[in-house]
């Protein structure tokens, strides 16, 4: 056979077209050669990735990496001041305009009514000179929203809550002088005129009435070292802060300002600091040095009106830092991490150690005896990360598994309850951005397409499409979650559709399942309420939290359960019942029809609703800070999700049943008009929700809409999906993998990616967001993986087979459960 070079001397000389046409068969020859290397390139670049960077090495390299992290933040609070009341009095950044955020905690937004809760009975005295009465006035609009600054300029201004019994006064002392002094010494020695809190900051009028000169600062240092004796005597009792001198603008100052440069504040800064830091009665002053003003005003002195006093924003900035300062030690807000001491573990948090403590020491002594009996070791799939399958059963557990996966747990979480219990990481405030939100989706989006595979089957909605649709819906969520993109309405309502998805996945899942299959036994109904609790129970009791702050576990509990009595009640209808007769379809309607109807009852009347889930003892699964509000909330805005998709479900497998749909590999599901007439229809439902979603004004005005149009935009992805037949055959395995645990990512990131419940964003990484969150991240996912395979492991053992030891087992826990119930409730009614 001829090589190409060979042959083209032999070829007769051609002109024109016929040029031209060998040219053209040359080009495409060298294209498909280029393409079939590039398949290659992609396939064995992919291989050679997953065949060295498994998940086994994943979180091997992800447990040392906690580790080196525990021992960094360990010696950073030891060297470098661990104080996070410290942290938000001296040090932080913009986020965005308005937004601050101090050094390693979260910063929270104190409303009037807290700020009078936490200020009852209460004097605070604001001293010092007219950027003082700046701040003065910003800290009382906190308490008083309506408040103006209508007081005279050199004159003292008292401000009384007559209900909240609190006073927040502004005395007019423009120089850290002798009648300063006599004032703070009078309150150091008579306790019925002290205040509780203490504010002072002086120095431009020294400046500018001694035009900046050398003496003037020796002076200034002098008085601050006899008003320092009184400062700390004085910070015994109560709260005293001063604060620095905040920069000024200089090119807009007046001709009798022009002496007070940057260059003679910071002269001062640095003598307050000097005088202040060096107490004779502790090592460290108990006077507190507020500097995280003058930080913010750095950014926006240019924005001043006069170039010496603050645009209100930066004011606003130093009265909420006061404000957390002062109240977050007493009222505690979950979104306010500085300065707040941690709580003590409670008694059930203790035993819950114990019982971790002992499963490891029971594992080691089983491991020492050479207990080994174990499941087979299976290989991981090196495409998909994932174990194989064995074509034999696997062997039974030993005695030392279950230890075992009860360590990993323990192990997993003392990692949960220091990086959301312990004050050992920090915790920083979302701040939404659109790239914040959308880069990442790009990122995602390029991984899944890279990572695409053939599928087994090119069934509608089969098992890897499913999984790949819950994946990157997951990472959708995660995304929308730490960007904090609920506060852009559009993409919340579209991420709304996303978790109606689930619930319709739900009802699809498990209506197919007791369709087709018709297992209505306990053990089947155990092991999905064991798989889809197990992580939740646990973190209610290592966390502290109710049942109903996981609120996904809760709603996709009760809706399996409410599947499951339709489906499972009389007369048991399954798919290979209704061959003799279509009447029996009538009767699967019929039971869907009281499923509608029962769901309706509950979503007619709020107050009824409530009623019936407040009753003791199922109320404890239910409510969230002693009410059922947000089970109501959570349940209504989705309740029509889940019958969507059983009603999906039963349609699907009906026309499959009469092999009305095409489902071969390549082949289109209907016949090509209906195909594009489906294809049209379901493109514009998408456009026309997206339009719809970004004109919403409101939340609370979209969500009354939400129930009834979701199904529109899940039935339009459904179809957009399967109907060709090319994107049926397909799928991202990147994204199955993700929705193979998307349960677990969904759990676990309350706690070790986000932070504060939630509120904020735990930081691994202090000082750069961006290797902060790939680091949690990669920690996150490998953590979420190992409890999906924990959950897996106890799941066998945990629920037995039998029937009769499943019964014992499930008796032994409601008993153990009404236990606690009652103990818990007599605890609190005393």
């Amino acid at each position: 056979m001829e090589t190409e070079e060979e042959a083209v001397p032999h070829e007769p000389k051609r002109t024109g077209g016929a040029a031209l046409s060998l040219l053209l068969d040359n080009t495409a020859a060298c294209c498909h050669g280029g393409a079939k290397m590039a398949v290659l390139a992609y396939s064995l670049g992919k291989r050679e990735i997953n065949q060295h960077f498994t998940i086994k090495n994943a979180k091997l390299i992800s447990l040392v990496a906690v580790l080196l992290l525990l021992l960094f933040h360990t010696a950073l609070r030891h060297y470098g001041g661990g104080d996070s009341c410290e942290w938000l009095l001296s040090r932080g950044r913009y986020l965005g305009e308005n937004v601050w955020q101090p050094y390693g905690c979260m910063m929270h937004k104190y409303k009037s009514i807290e700020a009078k809760t936490c200020l009852s009975k209460k004097r605070v005295v604001f001293a010092g000179d007219s950027r003082i009465r700046q701040l003065f006035y910003s800290f009382i609009k906190i308490i008083d929203p309506e408040r103006t600054e209508d007081g005279n300029k050199h004159e003292n201004i008292f401000f009384q809550d007559e209900k909240s019994s609190l006073n927040v006064d502004f005395l007019w002392y423009p120089e850290a002088n002798n009648s300063m002094r006599d004032r703070l010494m009078s309150w150091a020695n008579e306790a019925s005129m002290r205040p509780n809190v203490v504010i002072l900051g002086a120095a431009t009028w020294s400046i500018k009435l001694h035009s900046g000169s050398s003496e003037t600062l020796q002076q200034y240092k002098a008085n601050l070292t006899n008003i320092a004796v009184y400062l700390d005597r004085l910070a015994e009792q109560a709260e005293v802060y001063w604060v620095l001198q905040d920069p000024v603008y200089e090119d807009m100052l007046s001709e009798n300002r022009k002496m007070i440069t940057n260059q003679q504040l910071d002269l001062y800064n640095e003598a307050a600091r000097e005088v202040l830091n060096s107490s004779k009665y502790s090592r460290r002053s108990r006077v507190k040095l507020l500097a995280a003003a003058r930080q913010a005003a750095l950014e926006t002195i240019v924005n001043s009106d006069d170039g010496l006093h603050l645009p209100e924003s930066t004011r606003n900035v130093g009265a909420m830092v006061l404000m957390n300062s002062i109240c977050n030690k007493l009222l505690r807000p979950i979104d306010g991490s500085c300065c707040q001491t941690i709580s003590p573990p409670n008694l059930v948090q203790k035993l819950s150690a114990c019982f971790f403590l002992l499963a490891a020491v029971v594992f080691v002594v089983l491991h020492i005896l050479g207990c080994n009996r174990h499941r087979r070791h299976v290989p991981p799939d090196v495409e998909s990360l994932e174990e194989k399958k064995p074509a034999t059963v696997a062997a039974p557990f030993g005695p030392k598994a279950p230890f075992q996966a009860l360590f990993r747990m323990g192990i997993i979480m003392l990692y949960f309850y220091l990086c959301d219990r312990a004050d050992m990481f920090m915790k920083e405030q979302k701040f939404y951005t659109h790239s914040a939100f959308f880069i990442p989706l790009i990122y995602i989006l390029v991984l899944g397409v890279f990572y695409s595979e053939n599928t087994r089957e090119a069934k509608l909605l089969n098992r890897e499409q499913t999984d790949e649709w819950k994946g990157w819906m997951q990472l959708v969520i995660l995304i929308y979650h730490v960007s904090g993109a609920s506060a852009f309405v559009p993409v919340y309502m579209h991420v709304r559709v996303l978790v109606a998805a689930y619930l319709f996945q739900t009802g699809y899942g498990h209506f197919s399942f007791f369709w087709l299959k018709g297992d209505f036994g306990l053990y089947r109904v155990c092991q999905v309420l064991f798989r889809l609790n197990f992580l939740v129970v646990v973190l209610c009791i290592v966390m502290d939290r109710p049942y109903q702050f996981y609120y996904f576990v809760p709603l996709v509990t009760f809706w399996f359960v409410l599947i499951y009595a339709t489906m499972a009640m009389w007369p048991q209808i399954l798919q290979k019942g209704t061959n003799s007769s279509g009447i029996w379809h009538l009767g699967v309607l019929a039971k869907l029809l009281g499923l509608l109807l029962f769901i309706c009852l509950f979503a007619f009347s709020q107050s009824f609703f409530e009623s019936v889930f407040s009753v003791w003892p199922i109320s404890k699964l239910f409510e969230l800070d002693g009410s059922v509000h947000e089970w109501w909330f959570r349940w209504k805005l989705d309740r029509f999700a889940v019958i969507h998709g059983m009603v999906f479900a039963f349609i699907y497998l009906v026309l499959q049943k009469r092999q009305v749909l095409s489902e071969g590999k390549g082949e289109a599901l209907f016949p090509a008009k209906i195909s594009n007439l489906l294809l049209f229809f379901s493109v514009v439902s998408f456009i026309t929700y997206s339009i719809w979603a970004s004109n919403c004004r409101t939340k609370t005005e979209c969500n009354e809409m939400h129930p009834y149009i979701s199904v529109v935009q899940i039935l339009a992805f459904i179809l957009i999906r399967n109907i060709p037949g090319y994107a049926r055959s397909v799928y991202s395995s990147f994204f199955s993998w993700f929705g193979k645990i998307s349960l677990e990512l969904f759990i676990c990131q309350y706690h070790i990616w986000l932070a504060a419940d939630t509120k904020g964003i735990l930081v691994l990484i202090p000082g750069n967001p961006s290797l902060n969150i790939m680091v949690s991240t990669f920690i996150f996912v490998c953590v979420a993986h190992e409890v999906s395979l924990i959950t897996n492991d106890l799941a066998q053992v945990v629920i037995p087979k039998d029937s009769m030891a499943l019964l014992r087992r499930l008796g032994a826990v409601g008993v153990f459960s009404l236990f606690v119930l009652l103990f818990q409730h007599l605890t609190h009614g005393t």
